[in-house]
């Protein structure tokens, strides 16, 4: 599990900027985090209408929110945050995040225990 970023030093850059390596890297703190701290605590049960996949990384919409929901739970539970840091995460990050991933249409739906199903994104014609 990742410590909070201490004063002065800048937090990563969102995920979506990153590229070989340094995605990787920050992939596996990223899945750390995910799997030691917010599916223990916040995972709740799968059911149809809250799916999770197990592969949750190869969902790149689901990367990209989790990523921002770490982001923001080491900003707020920084000791700088103040004592309503995490209450802050609560209500305004970890619901909103988990409702989307975890929605009947969301990038999990289909997906269930031992079983991941990749979505194809919209067709875009040429502009």
């Amino acid at each position: 599990m990742s410590t909070p970023a201490g004063a002065g030093q800048a937090p990563p850059p969102f995920i979506l900027y990153l590229d070989g390596k340094a995605y990787e890297e920050e992939l596996e703190l990223l899945v750390t985090w995910v799997h030691a701290l917010l599916l223990p605590v916040y995972g709740r049960e799968v059911t149809s209408s809250t799916p999770w996949c197990p592969r949750w990384w190869e969902h790149l919409e689901a990367v990209a929110r989790l990523h921002g929901l770490w982001l923001a739970w080491q900003e707020h539970t920084d000791p700088a945050a103040g004592p309503s840091g995490p209450a802050l995460w609560h209500r305004d990050h970890l619901g909103a995040v988990m409702g989307e991933l975890r929605g009947p249409s969301g990038p999990f739906a289909g997906c269930k225990e031992g079983s991941h199903r990749a979505k194809a994104a919209p067709v875009v014609e040429a502009f």
